[in-house]
């Protein structure tokens, strides 16, 4: 089955690969040539999810899947949730881990969460799907591998950052891995 990604970010695009593995080809905005900005104006994780699935299923005629996913930090009221890519700047993840960092600086609560909000969009409508992983943000960034706040987020239960495990590791336990759980559990009984 073909499924289209409303992404740009070959990292997501990859990760939603493995995870669904070979019963899938996962494309994205750029196979397909679309380079149109999609506007995320909603005020939650579902209604940008909704957003960028109607529009690439309108534009294309495929399934589509679209992703809102952020990180959000218990003592700093949820923030930066939907706004996570472009905290602190359009998806410059050094400055938006920053931002966060100095934001917690002298903050003794550390709990935050990753959220990722899928929506798959036919033509039947839309059906939402949501993982959630919770955790610790550390002081400083440890290690090189994932993308975005993965540097300084460590998932209950263990020691290290989702940037210095393994992808294969991270994405047994990921926020988008439960989601796209969900999904598949959806697609086997539809």
């Amino acid at each position: 089955m073909e499924l289209l990604v409303a992404t740009h970010n070959l990292h997501k695009k990859e990760e939603i690969q493995q995870i669904l593995g070979n019963d899938f080809v996962v494309k994205s905005l750029t196979d397909y040539n679309i380079y149109d900005e999609i506007v995320e104006d909603g005020d939650s994780f579902n209604a940008n999810a909704l957003i960028k699935a109607k529009y690439c299923f309108e534009k294309t005629g495929i399934p589509s899947l679209g992703d809102d996913s952020g990180l959000v930090v218990e003592a700093l009221d949820g923030r930066p949730g939907i706004f996570s890519a472009r905290y602190a700047g359009d998806h410059d993840f050094a400055k938006n881990i920053e931002k966060v960092l100095n934001e917690m600086e002298s903050v003794e609560n550390r709990k935050a969460y990753f959220v990722t909000v899928l929506c798959y969009y036919d033509e039947s409508g839309a059906k939402y799907f949501d993982g959630r992983v919770h955790g610790n943000l550390l002081n400083e960034n440890k290690g090189f591998k994932g993308f975005g706040y993965d540097p300084i987020f460590v998932p209950e239960g263990y020691d290290k950052t989702f940037a210095e495990m393994e992808s294969q590791h991270k994405n047994k336990i990921s926020h988008r891995k439960q989601a796209l759980d969900l999904f598949l559990d959806f697609l086997k009984t539809h």
